[in-house]
């Protein structure tokens, strides 16, 4: 088989729920419906863990974040663990990382040829909660209801910067592997273009914002009582200020259209990527894959951002088009730790090539239409406004999610997609709560995982402490660049750099 090329395009807190590929009524989302109107869509796919960097980690190990100590937004991705970007690499591949993948850590690279752009959140310890004072606000990063409250319309953002500057580079990349290509050192290329948006703060451009008016802007579907919270779900609210900072309904529907300007947005990101693929010839060579880290509340259920296992924050669009990929839709739940496995399949490689355990399984037959008899996702969350760690099993229709603080809670998500009653302790669903309970037991020692958990704190801080006193160079990555060798310079003719820039070549270049 031959090995297509990959080309993932990630966006940051993009729930699936409001995109148009996934059915909502006014978001303009064309670049991804004609991707999904072609390839396969994947109706149940969660993250692994509801934060940015921890489910990245387990996006590029296909592990759990457990397994690797990926508790929350600080900790470390150590260059130990091999990443579906090492792999391809030993596949032949040509790896390159555009925009956002919050590697903590001095290794900023994780198996990646090429990286060519900074990244935009800190590489450092200083973002440590602790879970021996779990009810206080780091007020540095914290998310709250200030955020809201700001949403609206700019001309530039320093995430909008971010961006523009990633597809730019990445398209540039795209351009130079077809270049090469053209000169007979082509390889098969996987590329992650990782954007911000639609990321809050709530910040649209015009051109943007101007695709939708207030009174199409739909309020929160379902919304308990501050006294109906569940406990998670209370301290999510009292870490992010929600419980005590009331919004006005301007303001939440000023926040909500501003992040469907900001999807459409990334969605314009993905036409320019295909348009790139069409101009470099790839197209029809290429798998590419949208996804997201995790998803967005955006006022539903009271909550705001993420954090949380409730469908808008723990699911993810997933969304494949290319050569040998079926059109439809898949049931399963499926995770992006599965998405290891798949790359590894489409790319030729075999298990055995497999340097560490992962926790995935291959999509491939779902890409293909097939069958599949797996139908699971597991969650983690091991970071703020908690004191334990909180799982998460989605088995079928059935999403079961457990904190030794917390009262189990169990939902049906094919007759309550809402996620607005707590079956947990309904009769009717007693066996399936007690074989969840136990299967929780089983797999994971939740007293083991949180001592692990609040020593890794513990040192992270010590070390922040040394680090902010100039004990280390910074982490943040600095792409490489040499001037000196770039467009026209004094050693070089022109003409032949205008050859070797120019693409696709003139027919009698290479005569």
């Amino acid at each position: 088989m031959t090995q297509p090329n990959i080309l993932v395009i990630m966006a940051d807190q993009l729930a699936p729920h409001f995109t148009g590929a996934y059915g909502h009524d006014v978001a303009k989302t064309p670049h991804l419906d004609a991707l999904a109107a072609r390839g396969m869509r994947f109706d149940a796919a969660y993250c692994n863990s509801p934060l940015c960097a921890p489910s990245r980690f387990a996006f590029m190990s296909g592990q759990l974040i457990s397994r690797i100590a990926a508790y929350d937004n600080a900790s470390e991705f150590k260059a130990s663990v091999p990443t579906f970007a090492h792999y391809l690499k030993s596949l032949g591949y040509r790896t390159c990382l555009s925009g956002k993948m919050h590697f903590v850590g001095p290794d900023q690279m994780h198996g990646f040829e090429d990286r060519i752009t900074t990244d935009i959140y800190p590489a450092d310890f200083a973002w440590t909660p602790d879970w021996e004072a779990p009810d206080e606000r780091i007020d540095k990063w914290y998310h709250n209801m200030q955020t809201v409250k700001d949403s609206g319309l700019a001309h530039a953002t320093f995430q909008i910067d971010y961006d523009d500057e990633v597809a730019f580079a990445a398209k540039r990349w795209l351009f130079d592997a077809a270049r090469d290509k053209a000169n007979g050192k082509g390889a098969p290329f996987a590329l992650v273009a990782s954007f911000i948006h639609p990321h809050d703060p709530y910040v649209a451009r015009p051109e943007w914002w101007n695709l939708y008016s207030d009174d199409e802007i739909n309020m929160p579907a379902f919304v308990p009582a501050l006294e109906d919270q569940d406990p998670f779900s209370r301290r999510l609210m009292d870490g992010i200020e929600a419980s005590y900072v009331p919004l006005t309904d301007e303001e939440v529907r000023r926040a909500r259209r501003a992040y469907l300007a900001n999807v459409s947005y990334f969605d314009s990101k993905i036409g320019e990527f295909v348009q790139t693929l069409e101009e470099t010839g790839e197209l029809d060579n290429t798998i590419v894959i949208v996804t997201a880290d995790h998803g967005d509340m955006l006022g539903e259920r009271g909550l705001w951002y993420k954090m949380n296992f409730f469908e808008h924050s723990a699911r993810v669009p997933l969304v494949m088009a290319g050569p040998g990929v079926a059109v439809g839709s898949a049931q399963n739940a499926v995770s992006l730790v599965d998405l290891l496995p798949t790359f590894i399949d489409l790319a030729g490689g075999e298990p055995t090539m497999l340097g560490e355990p992962v926790d995935g399984r291959s999509l491939l037959p779902l890409m293909q239409g097939k069958e599949d008899p797996v139908d699971e996702a597991i969650g983690e969350y091991c970071a703020e406004m908690t004191g334990y760690p909180v799982i998460m099993i989605r088995r079928g229709p059935l999403k079961y999610i457990h904190c030794e603080s917390d009262p189990a809670q169990l939902y049906d998500i094919s007759s309550d997609p809402s996620e607005a009653t707590n079956v947990a302790s309904d009769p009717r669903y007693a066996k399936a709560a007690a074989d969840f309970a136990s299967e929780v037991a089983e797999r994971w020692d939740g007293a083991a995982l949180r001592a692990q958990i609040i020593a890794t704190q513990k040192s992270r801080r010590a070390l922040h402490a040394a680090m902010e006193a100039g004990a280390s160079e910074p982490w943040d990555y600095n792409p490489l660049s040499d001037a000196s060798q770039q467009y026209v310079r004094n050693h070089m003719d022109w003409t032949v750099a205008a050859r070797r820039y120019r693409f696709p070549p003139r027919k009698d270049q290479n005569e």
